[in-house]
């Protein structure tokens, strides 16, 4: 939680170049309108806006000043309550207006000399009202400026969150590794090596430690290529062969321009085992498992046969099965909020099909 904290804190600081330029900015627009306001309001009170124009500059740049170290104040003191901000803002204002009212009246009194100048409590009034909304005029767009850079720092460290809590996720259902792929690889090998049938025992090794190599070095937020992929579960098929080669046949269906297609890495792993363990492991005859996938559109379709016993084969998702296809389904939904799905069932007796369904996607080439 304090970490949450820390990252969801006020983090205006991070970015003080930016502040810096923005309030730059602001401050010129904000400081240039009051000057056409306030020359476009002189002139319909008979005041000539060219030569009040030099002292209209030296008290506006004066303003600017003002400004600047309100700004500074308020940016240091930017994590008080709303409450307390605005009660600086009216404090600051209390300050400056009277200081702003001076800096008018000693502006008229150089431009007037050696003209001896009275002081108009009138005039002087209506200069300490402007002097105060434009003051705190400022104040309250710089808060407002200060709570836009901190909403849009916290949506910001939102959105990383966000990623790295899915990034965790989908790291964690790719590494979901079935465990009753590796007790049965290591039970065969056991088996070949009492069976005196060393060096296929050694080959399985080699392909049970390439493919386990392989896919742990992936990043799940990488996609690739759909023959990289397919690349990768000959690998596995090469460790399953050492036990159902006889009884296992594999055809891939996928046309030479599909292969360029990106998709989740390791996304058909669990389909093919899920195949083999409730197809060719579930019965002693030979067993069929085609792969093919094809474009339509904008979409990449992508199917897994395979033959089963035929009293597994009439229900909707056989034993054992749902949690590899729910971890697909879950890994599809997160990679492409809701735009990636997966479904299954039999499509004839003893013959079941999973499909997957997601945007087409073309690697860049070399």
């Amino acid at each position: 939680m304090a970490t949450i904290n820390g990252l969801l804190a006020p983090a205006t600081a991070a970015y003080p170049e930016d502040i810096v330029r923005a309030t730059l900015r602001l401050s010129l627009v904000y400081w240039a309108s009051m000057f056409v306001a306030d020359s476009v309001l002189g002139y319909f009170i008979h005041i000539d806006p060219i030569e009040s124009a030099p002292l209209k500059f030296v008290l506006f740049g004066a303003g600017a000043v003002m400004t600047y170290g309100m700004s500074l104040l308020l940016f240091r003191l930017r994590r008080l309550s709303f409450t307390r901000k605005a009660l600086l803002c009216f404090l600051m204002t209390a300050v400056t207006a009277p200081l702003f009212t001076a800096v008018d009246f000693f502006n008229y009194m150089l431009c007037q000399y050696p003209k001896p100048v009275s002081f108009d409590p009138v005039y002087s009034g209506y200069m300490l009202i402007e002097g105060a909304s434009m003051l705190f005029g400022w104040s309250c767009l710089f808060v407002a400026l200060l709570y836009h850079f901190e909403v849009r720092e916290r949506e910001r460290r939102l959105a990383a969150i966000r990623e790295e809590a899915l990034t965790t996720q989908m790291r964690a259902l790719r590494y979901q590794v079935n465990p009753h792929f590796l007790f049965n690889t290591l039970n065969s090998i056991a088996a070949l090596i009492e069976g005196g049938a060393a060096t296929r025992a050694e080959r399985m090794v080699l392909s049970l430690s390439s493919f386990m190599r392989t896919t742990l070095s992936l990043d799940p937020m990488h996609d690739l290529p759909l023959a990289d992929e397919l690349t990768l579960q000959e690998e596995y098929l090469a460790i399953e062969r050492e036990r159902f080669s006889d009884r296992m046949s594999f055809r891939i269906e996928v046309p030479r321009a599909v292969r360029g297609a990106l998709v989740p890495s390791l996304i058909l792993q669990p389909l093919i085992e899920n195949a083999i363990k409730h197809g060719v492991g579930a019965t002693s005859g030979p067993v069929e498992i085609v792969l093919a996938a094809r474009r339509d559109g904008e979409r990449l379709h992508i199917s897994l046969e395979n033959d089963m016993p035929p009293e597994r084969g009439s229900r909707q998702t056989p034993v054992g099965m749902g949690i590899g296809l729910r971890n697909v389904a879950e890994r599809l939904t997160l990679r492409f909020q809701g735009d990636g799905r997966l479904s299954s069932g039999p499509i004839a007796p003893g013959r079941y099909r999973v499909s997957i369904d997601l945007p087409w996607r073309q690697a860049c080439p070399d």
